[in-house]
């Protein structure tokens, strides 16, 4: 059970935590109480503030949208005011470009331009909007107007500017491909670089909206004219070299300034004058140039001009192909991309033409030779035909792009070269078998004849032109001339396409046959001489010529190709005719050797029928040496080993028998004058046969 006593405390405890929360009720209500107050109160002002805003959207909204309306309104005046201002501008264009234009757009391109591109929108404007208008007719006009004054800037300026190049230039220009060592390209500048690119901007723009392609007719027509000029200079400067003790870059040399290329000139091709000289000239010529040897006189002036003309045409092939390279450089900043091809070709065609005909001329000019049997001429093609079969792939790469006939023109000009050539070339094998055995034509010394040396010196001058020559012969398919076989690897549908080893053999072959047909027509010729020993000499002299010029070219090398055993073949027939000399001192011989004489005894008395035995050997001996010594004396052997040789060979014979003979009859008695048979003594003997074949004795 509880105290009394604490169940009082609790009470009061409990009684005071009561009258707590009492009195916590109380101050919540009271505060409960004033936020509704003050709940009502906010409610009452945002209910004001709603009613405000809705009575001030009420009066604004009208007044923003009429704001909206008169700004929109304003933007379209400004608009309208603008584009009258453009429209206006129109009518105007004509009157501010009007003095512009006809003073034309030299030195002022860029404003020109400007000035047709407002006359330009004028008429689109005007054609779209109002084409019944005078206007449109007045800046059609003057649009018209600015276009063919940019026409004429441009021809003006192509005239003005476009200059033939140097001839000088032009030689470095070609001169270069032979420089291993060059570090300096050669650069042409057609145009000054100002000047050629207001060519290039006139281009564009009567391309874009002149809608004219006039202007390339223009640009071909004076580019063609100064490229056909170039080559024209390059020519004149040949000549004119031709008459400067044959110096033909002495300009270059004379006139060196800081601005003038200075690479060397390009190597001359292989002259043709010393053989046409020849050819043409030679009489009795002598490998050692004594008597018996060459009387010839070269006629430099022509033959000079010849060289100059064939080194001209050379280099002006080589020339076209570098300048056309350069033109099309140029051509393609200026012209259209779709246009070029057809530009370039029209551009090359006048100087590419002067090049073919000149061509076609030579080749002219060597056909009316051959049919006067002049084939010296021939030697013009091989020179000229090697330089363009050597250009032929530059020619082809430049020439890419133009138009069939343009092409086919280098290829047809090689072609009439190598029928002419080949042509020659026969009728030459054909003109040494069948020359005509005439007796006033011949030799009297029995020196070399001229058919000889004509011969061997045309098949020298086929040695510099090896494959060419090769490939004349190829292109008439003269194998079956020949008897050559053809092999399959080495031959195609095509001539051109032999293979060099086939063309070397086919050429080898056919100069076999011209020294085949020169030795048969030397053996009918020397049957023109009635003394057998000068027929014999004859032959010696032009079968040992034509040895020796084949030992001391290549053409040994070359014929040795398809026969081997030409050289002892040589060697043999020499012999022989050396042999069939000998055999004309048997009639000296017979009278001191021992046939049908009796021996006699030293001392012994001789009969009168032998005394005049030996008189008539001795007298025979003697008129024989004296005769044979007469005729043979003025008789040449122009080398020198060889009439060394013979002449040493004949005084081992004669001697010997002679001083046999001698000995037999020195003690026997058979004249009262011994000093009128004796006329000789061994060593005079000796002396005279020394003396043959030198006709300066």
């Amino acid at each position: 059970m509880i105290p009394t006593q604490d169940a009082s405390a609790r009470k009061k405890e409990i009684d005071e935590k009561l009258r707590q929360e009492q009195d916590t009720l109380s101050f919540i209500r009271k505060n409960l109480e004033k936020s509704d107050q003050l709940t009502k109160g906010m409610v009452s002002i945002l209910s004001s503030f709603e009613s405000r805003l809705m009575q001030l959207e009420n009066s604004i909204i009208p007044v923003h949208k009429q704001t909206e309306n008169l700004q929109r309104l304003q933007d379209n005046v400004d608009k309208t005011l603008s584009c009258m201002d453009h429209v206006i501008s129109y009518y105007h264009v004509a009157k501010d470009t009007d003095k512009i234009i006809k003073e034309g757009p030299s030195g002022r391109l860029d404003e020109y331009l400007a000035c047709i591109a407002k006359i330009q929108k004028a008429v689109e404007y005007f054609q779209d909007n109002n084409p019944d208008s005078p206007e449109l007719n007045t800046v059609k006009a003057l649009f018209e107007k600015g276009k063919e004054l940019l026409e004429a800037e441009f021809q003006s300026l192509l005239t003005r500017y476009s200059k033939p190049v140097p001839p000088i230039l032009i030689l470095d220009l070609i001169g270069g491909e032979d420089e291993l060592d060059t570090q300096e390209e050669v650069i042409l500048d057609h145009l000054p670089e100002t000047v050629l690119q207001d060519i290039i901007c006139i281009s564009g723009w009567l391309v874009e909206y002149g809608r004219n392609q006039d202007f390339m007719s223009v640009y071909f027509q004076i580019r063609s004219s100064q490229l056909d000029r170039s080559l024209k200079s390059l020519k004149e400067h040949f000549r004119k070299s031709s008459s400067s003790l044959g110096v033909l870059y002495s300009p270059a040399v004379q006139n060196k300034r800081k601005d003038t290329p200075t690479k060397k000139p390009p190597k001359r091709p292989g002259t043709i004058r010393k053989a046409q000289n020849l050819l043409k000239q030679y009489s009795q010529h002598g490998l050692d140039g004594k008597k018996g040897g060459s009387n010839l006189t070269p006629m430099e002036g022509k033959d000079d001009v010849l060289d100059i003309e064939i080194d001209s045409y050379i280099h002006c092939i080589s020339a076209f192909v570098k300048l056309a390279q350069s033109e099309y450089q140029l051509l393609i900043e200026v012209i259209p991309e779709h246009h070029q091809k057809r530009t370039f070709d029209s551009l090359i065609q006048e100087a590419l033409d002067n090049l073919m005909l000149e061509g076609d001329n030579i080749v002219s000019a060597a056909r009316r030779a051959i049919m006067r049997h002049d084939y010296s001429a021939v030697l013009t093609i091989f020179p000229i035909l090697k330089h363009l079969k050597q250009t032929k792939p530059d020619f082809d790469q430049v020439l890419q792009g133009t138009a069939a006939s343009t092409k086919n023109k280098l290829p047809s000009l090689i072609t009439s070269m190598e029928t002419t050539g080949a042509k020659a070339l026969e009728e030459f094998a054909d003109s040494i078998k069948n020359d005509p055995d005439k007796e006033y034509n011949m030799p009297k010394d029995g020196t070399v004849h001229e058919l000889t040396s004509n011969a061997i010196l045309f098949l020298q001058q086929l040695l510099d032109f090896q494959e060419t020559a090769g490939a004349m012969l190829a292109s008439q398919v003269l194998g079956d001339t020949y008897n050559i076989p053809l092999d399959p690897r080495e031959t195609s549908s095509s001539a051109s396409s032999y293979s060099s080893e086939f063309s070397r053999r086919l050429l080898s072959t056919y100069i076999c046959k011209v020294l085949g047909n020169l030795q048969l027509n030397l053996l009918s010729k020397s049957k023109v001489y009635e003394d057998t020993a000068l027929s014999a000499i004859f032959l010696h002299n032009n079968y040992n010529y034509t040895l020796k010029s084949l030992e001391k070219s290549e053409l040994i090398q070359l014929v040795s190709v398809t026969q081997r055993k030409a050289e002892t073949q040589y060697r043999e027939l020499i012999e022989q005719q050396i042999l069939s000399y000998q055999r004309s001192w048997i009639k000296v011989t017979e009278y001191i050797t021992d046939q049908n004489m009796p021996v006699f005894q030293p001392g012994a008395k001789l009969k009168d029928k032998e005394r005049q035995m030996i008189k008539d050997k001795f007298k025979g001996f003697n008129d024989g040496l004296e005769e044979l010594c007469k005729i043979q004396k003025v008789w040449a052997i122009p080398d020198k080993d060889q009439r060394d040789a013979i002449r040493q060979a004949q005084k081992r014979m004669i001697t010997q028998a002679y001083r046999a003979f001698l000995q037999r009859y020195t003690n026997v008695s058979f004249t009262k004058n011994p000093e009128k048979y004796h006329k000789y003594r061994p060593e005079q003997v000796e002396a005279m046969i020394e003396r043959l074949f030198d006709t300066s004795a």
